[in-house]
């Protein structure tokens, strides 16, 4: 069926309507006809055509009032009005009202087979168009938080669009600092339960008396010091998102519990022993490799599998170091609004330090080092106090990274432009060019 979109005719006559219906057919048009307008908008609820094509007289509603209703579904549906001849001058005034065109009775197939091929093109383009924004909207919405041209960013941005609207658990592995968190919260912001609570936890931060009640509730009477009942953070984040942050350092006990809940969609607060219902997405993050620790017995495995349906694998900043300029004006400027302070002017050389930084940190180093810059007080402080550090890796490997990392961040700041680019790095354009072929930088 052309563009896959379906054409929907609203007419009372059973003859006129399998006449259009073939019509279209003929052509290659998916078709469902309806012979009234009620059942027409029952129709237009559950899934919205492509176009209708409706008479304008019909047993109850008539055509113009359907019309006017499927419009507040959306503006932007072709509506075809079918008339009589003395209905021309109530068509023309629907036209005004929104309708894409008419056809008078009587008509020829052709006539008809037609209006409805322009009109679904029209509505091909409305869609395609909408789509387009969409998906711009989303991912200016996107690169506003997962900041970052890397490959490996590019691959989380799309990873995010695709497991949002999922309600799977999910697993996000990396490194301290790599930004968990963040990601944790885009999966719930670009979710359908954007409007329920995102709510975190920090297994490793809470006193292993306290672990069951924070995570579970309690009833009151449940432990001493229980006076009042308190809701858990699981039922808190019913119809939300609940963040377990190192979810490696939670208790077994309470392993046990959290893997009856993802289960049975069920919790029992302490003290009770009535099933609550709970409808809440898990994201659980660790810095672990949660599979060596379940072979080790150190964490349950059955738990590890139901938490790792899918997963996320964020890269440490030293593997993204093209990202850091781009990340460090970020937090400069954020940095600026939050103290006050004007930009301090950031020589080429410092740059170079930033970036051939091993940054143990990652992201969370940067941004205190951002923070420090605006305040003047980098001095002494990684990464511009001397250090021997010392990565696992080659002398070769640590240049081609240093090097890769200089071109792109050159490149970003030239617009792509190859011979300001390789004006400023004082190396010909051809070696620059045969550079970033090497390093998959760009289209060359």
């Amino acid at each position: 069926m052309p563009n896959g979109l379906k054409v929907l005719i609203v007419e009372d006559d059973p003859d006129v309507l399998l006449g259009c219906e073939q019509a279209l057919q003929l052509e290659g048009m998916a078709t469902q006809g309806a012979d009234s307008a009620e059942k027409a908008i029952k129709l237009v609820r559950s899934e919205l055509p492509g176009l209708i094509v409706s008479d304008v007289r019909l047993p109850g509603k008539d055509g113009l009032a359907l019309m006017r209703e499927v419009l507040t579904l959306d503006q932007d549906l072709p509506v075809v009005l079918i008339t009589g001849h003395g209905d021309v001058s109530l068509a023309v005034q629907a036209m005004k009202s929104g309708a894409y065109d008419f056809v008078e009775k009587p008509f020829a197939p052709d006539y008809l087979v037609d209006v409805v091929r322009r009109g679904l093109e029209k509505r091909r383009l409305t869609m395609e168009v909408r789509e387009l924004r969409h998906q711009l909207h989303d991912k200016d919405r996107l690169d506003a938080r997962i900041i970052g041209n890397s490959d490996g960013i590019e691959r989380i941005r799309v990873l995010i669009k695709e497991l949002a609207d999922t309600n799977a658990p999910l697993l996000i592995n990396g490194e301290t600092g790599t930004g968990k968190e963040l990601v944790a919260r885009c999966l719930h912001e670009f979710s359908a339960r954007r409007n329920g609570h995102f709510v975190a936890i920090n297994c490793g931060g809470l006193p292993e008396s306290l672990v069951e009640s924070e995570i579970f509730g309690h009833e009151a009477g449940a432990f001493t010091g229980a006076a009042k009942r308190r809701i858990g953070k699981i039922e808190y984040a019913n119809g939300g998102t609940l963040f377990l942050d190192e979810i490696e350092s939670m208790p077994m006990s309470v392993q046990i519990k959290l893997l009856r809940v993802l289960q049975e969609r069920t919790l029992e607060r302490l003290g009770s022993n009535v099933p609550v219902p709970v409808d809440c997405r898990i994201v659980a993050a660790t810095k672990e490799d949660l599979g060596v620790m379940s072979e080790a017995g150190r964490f349950r495995a059955d738990l590890y599998y139901r938490l790792n349906v899918a997963s996320v694998l964020l890269p440490s900043l030293r593997e993204r170091r093209e990202d850091v300029p781009l990340l460090f004006e970020h937090f400069v400027h954020q940095a600026c609004i939050n103290h006050g302070r004007p930009a301090p002017a950031m020589a080429p050389a410092k740059m170079q330090t930033l970036m051939a930084y091993s940054w143990p940190g990652n992201v969370r180093e940067l941004r205190n080092v951002a923070d420090r810059c605006v305040l003047g007080i980098e001095a002494g402080f990684p990464p511009f106090a001397e250090r021997k550090d010392v990565e696992n890796v080659s002398l070769h490997q640590a240049v081609e990274s240093f090097e890769r990392a200089l071109i792109a961040d050159a490149l970003r700041r030239h617009g792509n432009n190859l011979s300001q680019t390789a004006q400023v790095l004082q190396i010909p354009k051809t070696t620059l060019h045969d550079k970033m072929k090497k390093f998959g930088l760009g289209n060359p």
